[in-house]
């Protein structure tokens, strides 16, 4: 597996030409930036498509997922402005990659995952990469209400609706970013709590992702 991989000078400046590509793409805080900079996506890529890992593209995983793009996964970090110590709920823990990112940024990340294989593999890799989250296998649409509230909370596939369930696990001020639509194109929304049931929603640009399939989505 890909984890048995080392972080040589090669990768690192590979990933340096990865980050000024997402800085001309538009990104801009210098934060994700620089989490994006330092981890090592080529860990989470089978030795025979090593090649790929720095390009800002999506790629199979196997399973019928995919480790989103690059800028995809930056955009989204984006949107959550993660401060330090911030609870953050992740549905869909895939490759784990993104998870790693939002672990730089100062965040804890509780990850829920219902592929059994990746499920099993990130709780590999990610330790020997040395990234702990809160791992969990299951139904992400539905949450993980005995963890909440979240400070955030992330969806890294394609929903038909923002789910009310996710929206109950949020903080006062906490904000849900997810991409929604039907299952070939989602736009990026992003919801603020601001009161008990009282939301703020924003409708941004438009993406693909696999779908989220649960109880509570596809």
């Amino acid at each position: 597996m890909a984890y048995k991989y080392k972080d040589n000078y090669r990768e690192q400046g590979a990933r340096k030409r990865l980050v000024e590509l997402l800085r001309k793409k538009g990104i801009e805080d210098e934060k994700v930036l620089a989490a994006i900079g330092k981890v090592p996506r080529h860990f989470f890529f089978d030795e025979t498509f090593y090649n790929q890992a720095y390009k800002d593209i999506a790629f199979p995983i196997g399973e019928g997922q995919t480790i989103s793009q690059p800028y995809t996964v930056a955009y989204q970090t984006q949107l959550l402005h993660i401060n330090k110590g911030d609870k953050v709920l992740e549905i869909g823990t895939g490759s784990g990659y993104q998870t790693c990112i939002l672990m730089e940024l100062g965040a804890q990340v509780y990850t829920i995952e219902r592929q059994e294989k990746l499920y099993e593999r990130t709780i590999q890799v990610l330790p020997y990469m040395g990234y702990k989250p809160h791992f969990f296998l299951g139904d992400g649409s539905k949450g993980i209400s005995e963890q909440a509230p979240y400070n955030k909370i992330l969806v890294t596939a394609g929903a038909p609706f923002v789910p009310d369930i996710l929206l109950q696990q949020l903080k006062i001020g906490g904000l849900l970013v997810i991409p929604v639509g039907n299952e070939e194109t989602q736009q990026m929304v992003t919801v603020l709590k601001v009161g008990e049931h009282d939301y703020e929603k924003v409708v941004l640009d438009t993406f693909r992702f696999v779908p989220l399939v649960g109880d509570k989505a596809w």
